[in-house]
């Protein structure tokens, strides 16, 4: 195997997307260390708890959609949310195919329990950020989310959720 130039091989240490990745890896993860020990759910479980919050009666490929998880991490978080008696589900009226899944009593209260603790998180972690640089870092992810959605071929942007 021939040895590689160093001006050949990639610095992931300043690569973007890795970067990205990397960061956004080790938020979820410290955040989720608030929710699961108290709540026992996943980051998964979380992001369907959140997107059912905001959306109020959505099928599992409407979350697939948002949520930016793989239908089957959907499908298992939804089902241990069920088991955990955290959403309903229900047949869709228009489409027999699909179920319809809502927060129950029980899941309202996880959300209203976990918002403050994602909130103060939130306020934590941006902290480190003057006015400035807080009011930069949106500018920047609105940019670089503006240039994706001219790019068919990328995923279409979905809410952050933690």
């Amino acid at each position: 195997m021939p040895k590689n130039d160093q001006k050949d091989l990639l610095d992931l240490d300043s690569f973007l997307p890795y970067r990205l990745a990397v960061i956004a890896a080790r938020v979820s993860k410290s955040m989720s260390a608030l929710y699961a020990a108290k709540f026992g759910i996943s980051i998964a479980e979380w992001r369907v708890i959140a997107h059912l919050a905001r959306s109020e009666r959505v099928s599992v490929r409407d979350i697939h959609a948002r949520v930016n998880l793989d239908k089957v991490k959907v499908s298992r978080a939804v089902s241990r949310l069920e088991e955990a008696g955290l959403v309903l589900k229900a047949n869709n009226a228009a489409d027999n195919r699909l179920l319809d899944i809502t927060l129950s009593e029980q899941g309202w209260s996880v959300y209203r329990q976990i918002v403050p603790l994602a909130s103060g998180f939130e306020a934590d972690l941006l902290s480190v950020l003057d006015d400035a640089e807080r009011a930069a870092l949106e500018r920047i992810f609105e940019k670089l989310h503006s240039r994706l959605d001219d790019d068919p071929a990328a995923p279409r942007r979905s809410p952050p959720e933690g």
